[in-house]
């Protein structure tokens, strides 16, 4: 299949917008209160954040070079190809697909299931009596659900679909920002919070804890890449892919950054210790139960912005993959009419499924985290290695500090985390040493 079997449509604006989506999801809204249970200190944890979305935005200087330079689509597996090696590129491909967007969709699916049956804990329990299901399947059926639903909308085409994620996108961010203003503004929370302490002091913190955690940062700031996926379908990719990339990340860290200034403010530490849904908490303490039902739903909603992103970009990876004789076959297939990769949207679908069905969240993140880690420092290396050899089609001031930063801190999140959390990480690990056999199979089909 030729590249140009995708069209490009796709201006400024939606590259944007996508970005955005794709960050701006389940990790904000759900891992907070985890932080806190490892951190218990929340300025240490609002530094983190900080750092983590000054390390997105390295990332985002990099990649900007890179989609200038390789507008196609694929991300990671189309840059590792052209500048490496094919079997490095397959094998973040085939991460992609196990891992790097069906896992944050059952993230994102999870987050929403939680944050509806927060709003309704009265249903979740009468539901569940009436049918004999536990709470846990309640959740779970709701999850899947929703995956369901968006990989339908999204096999009507991209216009379609982005036009859905615009208006998805721009709801999210309103309700952001009007968060931020009503908890920052309400003068009801306590800038004691700040400074309080739970079980234990910062100096008792490992390294270990801290490379944990900004990981599971690093997972909630995933996303700033988001555009080099659709490459095939942004018009003037030169301007528009890499100003996305850079508008995109900058805008959500001033909204991380608020959001958790605004979650301490609202919330004392040891009550905010391992809540997922912690929007929901936060409006609950200031303005009481119904405003907390309110926004829990909203937030809930909300959700389906990022969700609604990855199963936009994940599947052009799959294609990219296929026409170039390294995946499936079928998963090339790109509808007559919609002009998207209908096989590959829907094996998307089926394996955020199977994710729901078998983990937890916590689960999903450490797992998810570290995966998703180790391609992009690849494909950062290798901006500098096009960069020295003269091969970019746009030079992005900074060069090589940015580069430095983003390979110096992921390498160290990974070590880190591996330290802390050696199964999941080791699991993790294990997925892309199964890509290799997968790769000298494809390699060898006719």
């Amino acid at each position: 299949m030729k590249e140009n079997s995708l069209s490009r449509k796709l201006g400024l604006f939606p590259a944007t917008n996508i970005v955005i989506a794709n960050m701006i999801g389940a990790g904000i809204f759900t891992t907070s209160g985890l932080l806190i249970a490892d951190l218990h200190d929340p300025v240490l944890m609002i530094v983190l954040w900080f750092a983590g979305g000054i390390i997105a935005l390295c990332g985002a200087l990099s990649y900007g070079e890179l989609g200038a330079t390789f507008p196609e689509a694929g991300g990671e597996y189309m840059f590792l190809s052209r500048i490496f090696h094919p079997s490095l590129g397959f094998l973040s491909g085939w991460v992609s697909f196990i891992v790097g967007f069906s896992a944050p969709i059952a993230a994102s699916a999870i987050g929403f299931s939680e944050y509806l049956l927060r709003t309704f804990p009265d249903w979740l329990g009468s539901f569940s009596g009436a049918t004999s299901l536990s709470p846990s399947l309640v959740s779970r059926l709701i999850s899947v659900s929703v995956i369901i639903l968006f990989t339908v909308i999204h096999s009507f085409g991209i216009k379609f679909g982005t036009r859905v994620q615009n208006v998805l996108t721009i709801l999210k961010v309103v309700l952001l920002i009007g968060f931020i203003t009503a908890i920052l503004f309400s003068g009801k929370g306590n800038t004691g919070h700040f400074t309080v302490r739970h079980h234990g002091e910062a100096g008792s913190i490992s390294p270990k804890a801290i490379g944990l955690a900004l990981m599971w940062i690093m997972f909630a700031y995933s996303g700033w890449n988001a555009s080099t996926y659709i490459g095939s379908e942004i018009r003037n990719p030169v301007r528009n892919l890499p100003a996305s990339l850079l508008t995109g990340t900058f805008v959500v860290i001033i909204l991380y950054l608020l959001m958790n200034v605004a979650f301490v403010y609202a919330i004392p530490p040891g009550e905010m210790k391992g809540v997922i849904s912690v929007g929901g908490l936060a409006i609950g303490n200031l303005f009481g139960a119904a405003a907390e039902r309110v926004v829990s739903v909203l937030i809930a909603f909300a959700l389906f912005s990022s969700l609604s992103a990855f199963i936009i970009i994940g599947p052009r990876v799959y294609f990219a993959m296929a026409r170039d004789g390294l995946f499936f076959k079928s998963v090339a297939k790109i509808h007559p009419k919609f002009k998207v990769p209908v096989i590959a949207i829907a094996l998307q679908g089926i394996i955020a499924i199977i994710f729901i069905i078998t983990g937890s969240l916590e689960q999903i993140l450490t797992y998810m985290g570290f995966s998703l880690g180790i391609f992009p420092l690849l494909a950062v290396a290798g901006s500098i290695k096009m960069r020295l050899k003269s091969r970019v089609s746009l030079k992005i001031p900074g060069f090589p500090i940015p580069q430095i930063i983003y390979l110096s801190a992921g390498t160290l999140i990974l070590i880190l985390s591996f330290l802390e959390r050696p199964l999941e990480s080791g699991i993790a690990l294990a997925t892309v040493a199964v890509g290799i056999p997968v790769y000298f199979l494809f390699r060898k089909s006719p």
